[in-house]
């Protein structure tokens, strides 16, 4: 047995030690739209204003999702919320296994290296995690996960731009309590899922914990390093401690560990080598890449103290206190192929120290919140750029460089705090006034190392390199403060209907590019001489501003059996931050050879969209039989058009740019049929999601995803008294390919082929979504 299969064997008995000792997630949170079985017309209850309230009364465009729902469709990680949810992008980052891409309404960030702030903040029980490493959470122990969409920052402890991601942890059970989960599958696929909770005596305390081995094998094959692409090897654990004596106290403290030794994640080249004419594969899932050092592995964990104290019938405190800390190794090799032309290597280091305290007053007419916020972050980038077969043809006056190797080491701290506040007034019985604002004080500081290399890669990579040249020494820090307010007010004719308008103000701190490449900073203040002016102003882009409106309604018909929401916004959205990189000719021989990151606010644009979700319930009467059936359903249109897009050269080209990741049409239609059986209930549960034409850039290429859809099947029974379930879930059952990510160095060469614009075989490179497979749970609660 190999060191991988020795260290997978141990963690399967781990997970199967640890299942019979499963927590309870109980019966589903009434917090979705779609939450509750069908039939059960409760209302809706989110927490997205920091108290629990029912949907209808919130004025935001909330979506929620349950545990309970997310289980019997049988979701198994972040990125399938995407599918219900309008207007909204999950995607596992190109590249990786665990790095998260999301975008809300037009609105994200794309590349996950050190110095660029996420424009969607993801919290798990209110810490917010501030970088995308690690980030694409595995569902299991959740009670419900909320997305917001649009500006964030009056009532959570980050500001966040385009919307906002809460996963929700259920508080302990006061009384023993357990489950453990089993799903086997195709592609190898087996997962034990466990998790306990204990009161301890009468004292008011708890003790829980839960873990998770999720392992599969992969889609396709390396066929050049024979070893699985697309594989799943994840473990995941969670303990919690929780005080509550009464109802006035609750304090709650919570570890969490993860650990992914998946195999790196290698793409897909569209096109063949230009050098060596390696043919495209047939096998979307299948590579010839060559890089494997580092060895994949990312490594993260988080210790988090919360405490509530009801002060009195208006008042209560609330504190936040949490320590993050993740690593990630993982070889990138963007080309491909055995050859080493565009490898990366990368080591990803961050960690993260956060305090929020609030004061949360609520009587019959006020409610709202006073907030502080405090984030003390380092992100620390370390990769190499490995271009030996270029290296190897360029006659420099010396002769050729064998391999040449750009390094990097791009180091960001972040010191940020913020004063926040919001308030809902209830002016009379029909009408409230909702107001808010928020004070953010950002500084960053950033060091960025470039050198060249020959003989690489560096030896942290397990090469011999030699520097030659350094290209970039920077040291710079800057401070970003904007004041961002939120205002709404609020029409219910009744109870059951509420109609809105709101605005708000969103903000994204600047920062520095850690790929800038200062040797190559060009006149920009034109006095005739490259000066630390130039440098700052070439590394540096500044903050983005996002001027939000947004006319909603929340209704509930028929009783309850019919809830929906309709929503339509309008988006100001001005000096975009355009992260990129660009390939680059040093000696001036005709041939890239280098990369150089290139971060600018180019662009302003219009972002405007229309939303629409809802769900119908028939109980039990429907057709006497005792059966019942109920159906979702979300629609998202936006238009989002840049009105001003800036290039290298000075040019206005908004008209020859798109939004990535943004597509027009998001649409998801949910059957939910149920009957009794077998001493208990047979749900069939059917999901289509619908996505129109999808840009991976701001500028059109072969890797843009046309239209598509996704359908998916679970047939799901739950016995009556809810101890027992078991499933058979069917996912993408059309067995449809598409790209969520890629890496794309080439350009048209006017004759149908391509020239690469770094390294020599040209790079367009795709990462697909998940094939067609089937698998099947089981569940016991006790």
């Amino acid at each position: 047995m190999n060191h991988s299969s020795h260290s997978r064997a141990v963690r399967y008995l781990a997970g199967i030690a640890l299942a019979p000792l499963a927590l309870a997630l109980p019966g589903a949170a009434q917090a979705q739209t779609g939450a509750q079985t069908a039939g059960e017309n409760a209302p809706i209850i989110v927490s997205a204003r920091r108290r629990d309230e029912s949907l209808i009364d919130v004025p935001l465009s909330v979506t929620a999702i349950s545990g309970e729902s997310l289980s019997q469709s049988g979701a198994l990680d972040i990125t399938e919320i995407a599918e219900s949810v309008p207007n909204v992008t999950f995607e596992v980052s190109r590249g990786t296994n665990t790095t998260l891409t999301t975008f809300i309404r037009g609105v994200g960030q794309q590349d996950p290296v050190a110095g660029f702030e996420n424009g969607v903040g993801l919290y798990v029980d209110d810490v917010y995690y501030n970088r995308p490493q690690a980030a694409v959470l595995d569902i299991f122990d959740v009670e419900r996960v909320e997305v917001l969409r649009g500006p964030q920052g009056t009532l959570y402890g980050r500001n966040t731009i385009g919307g906002a991601v809460k996963f929700v942890t259920r508080r302990l059970a006061d009384s023993p309590t357990g489950e453990a989960r089993f799903n086997a599958g195709t592609y190898g696929q087996f997962d034990g899922i466990g998790s306990v909770a204990l009161p301890i005596g009468d004292s008011g305390f708890y003790i829980g914990g839960s873990a998770a081995l999720l392992t599969r094998n992969g889609f396709g094959e390396n066929i050049n390093l024979g070893i699985e692409n697309y594989d799943k090897d994840v473990f995941a654990a969670r303990g919690t401690l929780e005080y509550a004596p009464n109802s006035d106290i609750f304090v709650r403290v919570t570890g969490d560990y993860t650990d992914d030794r998946s195999n790196p994640r290698q793409g897909h080249r569209l096109i063949p080598g230009l050098v060596s004419g390696a043919p495209v594969l047939d096998n979307v899932y299948d590579t010839r890449a060559g890089l494997q050092n580092p060895e994949q592995r990312v490594e993260a964990w988080g210790v988090s103290g919360t405490i509530e104290l009801q002060v009195s019938d208006t008042v209560r405190l609330r504190n936040i206190l949490a320590y993050r800390d993740d690593q990630s190794s993982t070889p990138i090799d963007f080309d491909s192929l055995p050859a080493a032309d565009l490898d990366v290597p990368a080591i990803y280091a961050n960690d993260q120290f956060s305090e929020e305290f609030q004061i949360v007053y609520e009587d019959d007419n006020l409610a709202g919140l006073i907030g502080f916020y405090y984030l003390d972050a380092s992100a620390f980038t370390n990769f190499d750029v490995i271009l030996a077969t270029t290296g190897a043809v360029i006659p420099p006056p010396n002769g050729p460089l064998p391999g040449l190797t750009a390094k990097t080491l791009g180091d960001v701290d972040t010191e940020t705090w913020s004063i926040f506040g919001d308030f809902t007034w209830d002016i009379t019985d029909q009408w409230s006034l909702s107001v808010g604002g928020r004070y953010t004080h950002d500084e960053r500081r950033s060091r960025v190392l470039r050198t060249s290399m020959i003989f690489g890669p560096s030896p942290e990579f397990g090469g011999d390199g030699i520097v030659f040249a350094t290209t970039s020494d920077f040291d710079g820090s800057a401070t970003f403060k904007e004041f961002t307010p939120r205002a709404s007010i609020s029409f219910q004719p009744t109870p059951d209907h509420n109609i809105y308008l709101s605005y708000s103000r969103g903000f994204k701190g600047g920062g520095f590019d850690p790929r800038g490449q200062t040797s190559q900073a060009p006149d920009l203040d034109g006095d005739g001489d490259i000066d630390a002016a130039d440098i700052y102003e070439f590394m540096s882009f500044d903050p983005e501003i996002v001027d939000s409106f947004e006319l909603g309604y929340h209704g509930s018909l028929a009783n309850g059996a019919v809830t929906v929401s309709l929503a339509g916004f309008y988006a100001d959205y001005t000096d975009i931050q355009i992260p990129g990189s660009v390939g680059a000719d040093t000696d001036n021989d005709g041939v890239n050879d280098t990369f150089i990151g290139i971060t600018s606010n180019a662009g302003a644009a219009t972002i405007w969209g229309v939303e629409f979700e809802g769900r119908a319930r028939v109980g039990r009467d429907l057709a006497a039989s005792g059966d019942r059936l109920g159906f979702n359903w979300a629609a998202g249109y936006i238009n989002a058009e840049y009105d001003e897009f800036i290039d290298a050269f000075g040019n206005d080209v908004a008209d020859q740019r798109v939004f990535q990741n943004t597509p027009e049409w998001t649409l998801s239609g949910t059957l939910d049929y149920g009957i009794p059986a077998f001493g208990g209930e047979l749900n069939f549960l059917t999901t289509l999601s619908y996505r129109s034409e999808t840009n991976q850039f701001e500028v059109p290429s072969d890797l843009d995803q046309s239209a598509y859809a996704l359908w998916d099947a679970s047939l799901v029974w739950t016995s009556d008294d809810d101890h027992w379930q078991l499933g058979v879930h069917a996912k993408n059952i059309t067995d449809h390919r598409y790209i969520v990510s890629g890496y794309n160095f080439v350009a048209p060469n006017g004759a149908g082929g391509y020239v690469p614009t770094l390294g020599l075989e040209g790079t367009l490179t795709a990462f697909y979504g998940d094939p067609f497979r089937t698998f099947v749970s089981a569940r016991m609660r006790f």
